[in-house]
């Protein structure tokens, strides 16, 4: 369920005085965060954000698309190693896929 209009976006509050701290120095280093939550912003635009993932930091450039979107969208909490193709389960169940012995 989305957020209520009459509320607004939700931006962090520290995460809002970082971003207008960047803007008005224009500086180009990496704002880490830890709110996924926030809602991205026109003001991001051209900003770097260096979101935690629970491990570490990755970091996202922002761009026109993403003005709407959360910043968790953009850093991956799970690695995806593929699907399991060989070993015991391929033989197992063969090519057919169903079980065979």
């Amino acid at each position: 369920m989305s957020r209520s209009l009459k509320k607004g976006p939700y931006i962090d509050e520290k995460l809002q005085k970082k971003v207008k701290v960047a803007l008005e120095t224009g500086s180009r280093k990496p704002i880490k965060t830890w709110a996924r939550a926030s809602t991205i912003t026109p003001e991001m635009v051209g900003l770097t954000f260096g979101i935690h993932n629970g491990k570490k930091h990755e970091e996202v450039l922002i761009e026109e698309s993403m003005i709407g979107h959360r910043l968790g969208e953009f850093s991956q909490t799970r690695k995806f190693k593929g699907h399991a193709k060989k070993g015991k389960l391929a033989k197992v169940y063969g090519s057919s896929g169903r079980f065979e012995e």
